[in-house]
């Protein structure tokens, strides 16, 4: 359809419409004031962010809860690389999103105009293109190949900059369809070869991951695994793909792994990994999985074509999307599990056990028990609770202990994006208001971000947000007192009063210190959250000691130290 003559910015938001857009994040900025006016009556949220990081980061969290693109609005120079951090976290991640960046008007192009940056050098590794839309009639052209590059093959972000002139300029030109993703699928070859190497494994592991899952796609997973006997390992930040209550979820392979799990993995025959990249933290670092060719046989199923191979050799690679591969998996003929089948209920013995409660714990002298913490949240929350997190070793209490719902139960970046928490929570809570939400946040992590509880109190968005208050960057504390044992250096935090914060925010806030104040601060935040439908925070101060689940620093300490003394007698 033509329509008459239009602003490019009118243009512009008639075409997310087309595309199904229904909600926007963003910080406002005199280069896109004319998408801005054109929103005003369009029907489409633009939900307005206090700083571009938490914008990208929740256009994040509507991608991973969607599956449709996350849209985010900045201006240019600050705006933009602030937002950045949302881009890089959804092309790891592996998450639909689109940037729109306010452009110095084409006059003053090459210039090094007021806050001018070239966008697709800045843009150009972490998203899947990168590009400025300089006449106004082409703009229906790039934002359906915008949708269509986000959310086809493997999902990621697109960035497309936006000069402040184009905006403005009238021009009459045809609207397009509705993107259509694209996916591959496999062949009727490749899957008898999956079934022939899965009939003759004798410790087999299915190992699932990464972006473009769906419901349906994660019930034929299901439906396959069951019916096989197989157990099912989630890569990291992944573990949301199959109920952890399921009785073939072995746990996830990811930072802090098992060491059970880790042992099922490299003693494997088979692996069948469908979805992850096979980076870095799920291979533990390229160890449990040997590169570039592992000694297990490995099935790798992924979405883009340029990722298989690129690390791993595997014996059987398939470019394919999820709900593709997982539906025609779930209609292969069933496999003689006789060889595998008791390895579902060992690799079920292994995840209780090490999900029991730390050793650290055990003789009640720590005034605050954090898995204690994460029993209450499980007995207490509904079991489909949206969990969210940052970076830091306060979400392992979350990744070891918790047991997530099932699709959609988990938010956290696996780009170990700090910042990311909080934002996320914020989004979950406005994307699905009925669903309980709930925070993590470690002390340093929540204030790169925490001002977006501002946002949560101004739409009403009741998040529960628990801050892991220790008074230190916990992670490199840790990794300082292994290499550097003794020698505390910038890691050291001075924190606001997270709970009086959390107030002054307009919202509910309270201090927890020990193990028995945890389960009803947590009924009362829930409950303040579910009848005001504003935040609550509850601040957990405990002793920086308690670094992981199974060491304390001291322990740490110590163990370094009597490295290096015996690495100085040798």
């Amino acid at each position: 359809m033509t329509h008459p003559t239009r602003s490019g910015g009118q243009i512009l938001v008639d075409a997310l419409q087309i595309h199904g857009v229904d909600t926007a994040f963003g910080v406002p900025g005199e280069s896109y004031l004319d998408v801005l006016d054109a929103l005003h009556d369009s029907g489409i949220r633009f939900i307005i962010n206090r700083q571009e990081g938490g914008a990208a980061f929740m256009a994040d969290a509507y991608g991973k809860m969607t599956g449709r693109p996350g849209i985010c609005f900045v201006t240019r120079g600050p705006g933009a690389t602030n937002a950045s951090i949302g881009v890089h976290t959804a092309y790891q991640d592996s998450t639909p999103m689109i940037l729109f960046i306010g452009q110095v008007g084409s006059d003053f192009i090459d210039r090094e105009a007021f806050q001018e940056i070239d966008y697709r050098r800045m843009f150009g590794q972490m998203a899947k293109w990168v590009a400025q839309i300089d006449r106004a009639d082409r703009i229906p052209e790039y934002l359906a190949r915008a949708f269509q590059v986000a959310t086809s093959g493997r999902p990621g972000p697109v960035v497309l900059a936006l000069p402040e002139d184009m905006l403005t300029t009238l021009a009459t030109v045809a609207d397009t369809r509705r993107y259509q993703p694209v996916q591959a699928s496999p062949s009727t070859a490749q899957m008898a070869a999956v079934r022939a190497m899965l009939e003759g494994a004798q410790r087999p592991l299915l190992l699932i991951g990464g972006g473009g899952w769906t419901e349906p796609a994660c019930a034929h997973l299901r439906r396959f695994a069951e019916i096989n006997d197989l157990p099912v390992a989630c890569a990291f930040r992944f573990q949301d793909l199959l109920d952890n209550d399921h009785p073939n979820y072995a746990g996830d392979v990811g930072i802090g792994i098992n060491p059970a799990l880790a042992r099922r993995v490299r003693e494997a025959d088979v692996i069948v990994a469908i979805g992850p990249r096979l980076g870095e933290m799920t291979t533990g670092g390229y160890g449990l999985l040997a590169a570039p060719v592992p000694q297990q046989r490995l099935v790798h199923v992924h979405a883009d074509a340029e990722e298989l191979g690129s690390v791993y050799q595997a014996e059987l690679m398939i470019n394919s999307g999820m709900p593709q591969f997982a539906a025609m998996l779930a209609a292969l003929e069933p496999l003689n599990s006789d060889a595998w089948r008791a390895s579902v209920a060992a690799a079920r013995a292994d995840l209780a056990a090490w999900q029991q409660q730390p050793p650290i714990f055990q003789d009640g002298s720590a005034p605050l028990d954090l898995w204690q913490v994460v029993q209450d949240i499980d007995r207490i929350a509904p079991h489909d609770v949206i969990i969210t997190n940052g970076a830091g070793n306060y979400a392992t209490w979350a990744h070891r202990f918790h047991r997530y719902g099932g699709m959609r139960t988990q938010l956290a970046p696996t780009s170990g994006a700090m910042g990311y928490s909080v934002p996320a929570g914020v989004a979950a809570k406005i994307i699905d208001p009925a669903r309980t939400v709930i925070t993590f946040a470690g002390d340093g992590e929540y204030m790169m971000n925490g001002q977006e509880l501002a946002t949560a109190v101004q739409y009403r968005a009741g998040v529960v947000v628990i801050v892991f208050n220790n008074g230190m960057f916990g992670t490199i504390r840790m990794h300082q007192e292994r290499d550097y044992p003794g020698r505390v250096s910038g890691t050291e935090l001075h924190n606001p009063d997270f709970a009086a914060l959390a107030v002054a925010y307009g919202g509910h806030g309270e201090v927890v210190t020990a193990t028995a104040e945890f389960a009803p601060a947590l009924a009362r935040a829930l409950a303040w959250a579910d009848e005001k439908q504003l935040p609550a925070l509850i601040e957990l101060r405990y002793d920086g000691e308690l670094i992981t689940p199974g060491a304390t620093l001291t322990t740490i300490r110590r163990t370094a130290q009597a490295a290096q003394a015996a690495r100085k007698i040798s």
